[in-house]
């Protein structure tokens, strides 16, 4: 940086320290004190005489500092420069604000649950996570019986998947969004790859109905043992789904159907769910199982995002 005045450079901490002593007594002398002090009998000629008269007791701003010793460098700025630190501070706040997102929540068998996900991209919504099973380690023998007893004599295991998913726009008139999701358990060996397909459809009235087509592979592998080679085996599963809400009531009712590899006919299944006041709702459905069984569910539950 050069300037173009006629002081010369030796003159510059001079003048600089002149600058910074002003600004400070200008800014004590406006500092308003804790308590006002008591009126007296002076005209106002006298009190303007004396708030015009510096105080004894100011603290000295520069009471100990080597003028001589300061480091002038730093004002040797350029506006370039001073951009780039202000985009710097943009960027690592928009990567605080993005970075991974942690929940925990403990479960009864000591164990306890683990989630992780981050954003990656805006465009299509691209998401990657983990979710994740941390046993704790028992330090005495009392809590060694008790996870034991609490898992069927056995230890709890640590476990976990990775997954990734991505929301994108439909097609037109024939769907409204595509929802993709894979997910990977390297511990049991299995993943799974699906793809889902929404179509809101417009209702007279305080309805709407939303339409839901899903595919999955879900795919499983064995260990390998020796003398025998491990194997793949897939399953191909597919589900259709309607969605009734009643605006304003927080009622909602679904009926679907699944069929898979596995199963020789379509398995249907009805359901409905209220919400009562404050996140809490209650649930059921009823449903067809591959033995000929009905499996029927009540539940309720609360859910609350911070």
């Amino acid at each position: 940086m050069q300037f173009s005045t006629g002081f010369r450079w030796t003159r510059l901490p001079v003048l600089a320290a002149a600058f910074i002593f002003g600004a400070a007594v200008t800014a004590s002398a406006q500092i308003i004190p804790p308590f006002s002090p008591a009126p007296s009998a002076t005209t106002p000629d006298d009190d303007a005489e004396a708030a015009e008269t510096p105080d004894v007791n100011d603290p000295d701003v520069l009471k100990g500092i080597d003028v001589d010793k300061l480091d002038w460098s730093q004002l040797a700025i350029d506006a370039g420069t001073l951009n780039d630190i202000i985009a710097a501070k943009k960027r690592a706040k928009a990567a605080a604000n993005n970075g991974m997102n942690w929940s925990s929540n403990a479960n009864a068998n000591g164990s306890s649950g683990v989630k992780v996900k981050q954003s990656v991209s805006s465009f299509w919504d691209t998401r990657i996570g983990a979710d994740m099973t941390v046993a704790k380690e028992p330090t005495t023998m009392s809590e060694l019986l008790a996870q034991k007893a609490a898992n069927g004599g056995n230890l709890p295991q640590s476990s976990g998947s990775a997954w990734a998913a991505a929301t994108a726009p439909g097609a037109g008139p024939v769907w409204d969004k595509t929802a993709v999701e894979a997910r990977v358990d390297p511990g049991s060996e299995q993943s799974k790859l699906g793809a889902s397909l929404t179509k809101s459809v417009p209702l007279s009235g305080d309805y709407s109905l939303t339409l839901q087509n899903g595919y999955s592979v879900n795919q499983q592998g064995s260990t390998p043992l020796p003398g025998v080679g491990g194997h793949i085996t897939r399953n191909y599963e597919t589900d259709q789904s309607a969605k009734v809400e009643i605006t304003g009531t927080g009622t909602s009712v679904t009926a679907g159907q699944t069929l898979s590899t596995t199963d020789d006919k379509w398995l249907r299944k009805f359901g409905a769910e209220q919400k009562l006041f404050d996140n809490v709702t209650v649930s059921g459905s009823v449903g067809e199982t591959s033995q000929g069984a009905i499996n029927k569910s009540l539940s309720a539950g609360w859910k609350k995002s911070w």
